[in-house]
């Protein structure tokens, strides 16, 4: 994976990898690699979980690695749309992401993955997440900090 680049004032762009054995019996990327892909735009975009990974690359928006210790990141949702088909390259596959609704809770991230030779789109999909209380299992309100964060990133 390279370092993630801005493509605009609100979405981060990221390559992710396609690996060989991401592939189906079609040559095509398999439905369940892709939301691999996506988690891993989705690290490099805002950071590993705290602890997981770090220290690595500063990610554009340091968001989940800041979070208090004892909190939890985790994925509410998953939406995911197959415009098309995304065929196997020996190239990183072009990822962009940008934050949605951001709600008291939680929020949303959108994803387009684009053909990293025809640029076409061939997925788009989104994410809802919450950070959640290790301890009690409880969903935590997002801080101010937190929401400043999301919207530099809102679309």
């Amino acid at each position: 994976m390279t370092t993630p680049e801005s493509v605009s004032p609100r979405r981060i762009e990221v390559l992710v990898p396609m690996r060989w054995g991401d592939m189906d019996a079609y040559g095509h990327i398999n439905n369940v690699q892709i939301v691999r892909m996506l988690e891993e735009a989705r690290i490099a975009a805002f950071g590993p979980p705290r602890g997981a990974g770090l220290p690595g690359l500063e990610p554009p928006a340091a968001l989940f690695n800041d979070v208090e210790e004892g909190t939890m990141t985790l994925v509410v949702e998953h939406k995911v749309r197959y415009v098309r088909t995304l065929e196997y390259r020996n190239i990183p596959a072009v990822v962009q992401i940008w934050v949605g609704a951001i709600k008291g809770a939680s929020f949303d991230l959108h994803y387009v993955i684009k053909d990293p030779v025809t640029r076409e789109d061939c997925v788009k999909a989104s994410t809802h997440l919450a950070f959640v209380a290790e301890a009690t299992g409880r969903v935590l309100r997002l801080t101010p900090e937190q929401k400043e964060k999301l919207e530099k990133y809102q679309a």
